[in-house]
């Protein structure tokens, strides 16, 4: 997002954020509720789908899957339904095969009227959302989130159909400036009316794409894309949206050697840009490699203390918001001995050796050989691959140790 362009808005719009009603947002909103029984349908038939779906029911013939869904989808009137009848059951799925389990601390925030608008590092494509959905439900949480959602990550009409079922909008991606500038005032204004018309949590990551370093760090010009539908009035603005700081730890990331990968592609070759397939390959590898274990914990939420930026200066006031927002972030991280024996090898000194024994620095180790070698790559710089490898895992412990 070009922070200019989003940084010069100084019109403001009318408060009430359905004007137009919500045909307004019909280019990026998650499909209304009477048009999800077609949204189905288009599933139903959809061949490359139901061969996705034939690896999350790996025990049913491939024939079988599309009666699977079929049955699976019987009843559901709504994105809501779908998000409780399919997709948790899917992600529950995912959870059980693919990670040692999951945890969810949320002390700040009870579930009740209030809708949040989540604001969380960026580790999986699909899963960092799809996650939160289960884990807000399973608390007891009114409602799950509606998602924001790159449309560079819809390469196929099943991956829209199905991302929009699920109560995703869509953030676009690679357009000019000028299409920019009109694009982010209607995410504005979008945010806005979910959070208070349609009374519906939000999902957004920090920053445009992952950190692929896992160095994790709020973009500006999210922030001032938020607000920028009344610039004149950026803390009121904010404070609309109930912002919580999130953060998301796995103990492994499954693509960590893909990000690897991409680090000496970038390194040698300046051109080189990563295909549709590179990114199908990135979420298949995220939803289906394994995890250790998951941690999501939300930090204190920003209108705590956000009064307390009141009298910054405008031409500063996001860029402390979003340091505040990272304190909250780094902070809550769960680290794993895997974090602490990357910072110990990347430092060559044992700084962290209480917190990790001889077996776990053994077995990471191995971790880390096992995963260069699935780097494919015919000049395959090992050296450089594990520094990469290290700095990943290394860096939410250097984040972490910052906030003390």
């Amino acid at each position: 997002m070009d922070k200019a362009q989003v940084g010069n808005v100084t019109t403001p719009l009318p408060r009430g954020e359905g004007q137009g009603g919500e045909s307004t947002f019909d280019s990026i909103r998650p499909f209304n509720n009477d048009e999800v029984k077609p949204a189905i349908e288009s599933l139903l038939n959809d061949r490359q789908f139901s061969r996705i779906l034939k690896r999350i029911l790996p025990l049913l013939p491939l024939g079988m899957s599309r009666g699977v869904l079929k049955l699976a989808t019987l009843g559901i009137h709504s994105t809501l339904d779908f998000q409780l009848r399919f997709m948790k059951p899917v992600v529950n799925y995912i959870l059980r095969n693919c990670s040692t389990g999951h945890t969810f601390i949320h002390d700040g925030i009870r579930p009740g009227k209030e809708r949040y608008t989540f604001i969380s590092n960026h580790r999986d494509i699909v899963l960092d959302s799809a996650i939160l959905d289960v884990i807000l439900h399973n608390a007891k949480f009114p409602t799950t989130c509606e998602i924001a959602i790159g449309d560079n990550l819809l390469i196929y009409p099943w991956i829209k159909t199905l991302v929009r079922l699920n109560k995703a909008f869509i953030v676009r991606r690679n357009i000019s400036r000028r299409e920019l500038l009109e694009s982010s005032m209607l995410m504005s204004r979008y945010m806005h009316h979910v959070i208070n018309e349609k009374h519906e949590n939000i999902w957004i990551a920090q920053r445009e794409g992952r950190a692929k370093d896992s160095s994790d760090q709020t973009q500006v010009s999210l922030l001032k894309m938020l607000a920028m539908s009344d610039a004149d009035h950026p803390l009121e603005r904010i404070k609309s949206l109930h912002v919580v700081p999130l953060s998301i730890s796995y103990e492994y990331d499954p693509c960590d050697y893909l990000k690897a990968k991409e680090f000496q592609q970038k390194r040698d070759d300046a051109q080189w840009k990563k295909s549709k397939q590179d990114d199908l390959t990135n979420m298949k590898t995220g939803i289906f490699g394994q995890k250790g274990h998951v941690h999501y914990q939300t930090g204190r939420p920003v209108n705590e203390w956000i009064d307390e930026l009141k009298d910054v200066d405008k031409a500063e006031f996001f860029t402390i918001l979003a340091q505040r927002i990272d304190y909250e972030i780094h902070h809550n991280y769960r680290l794993f001995p895997s974090n602490y024996v990357a910072a110990d090898l990347l430092a060559g000194q044992p700084n962290h050796a209480n917190r990790y024994t001889h077996k776990d620095k053994v077995a990471f180790e191995k971790y880390l050989k096992d995963r260069i070698a699935l780097v494919d790559l015919p000049n395959r710089d090992e050296a450089f691959l594990r520094e990469r490898l290290l700095t990943m895992y290394a860096n939410p412990v250097r984040n972490y140790e910052a906030t003390l």
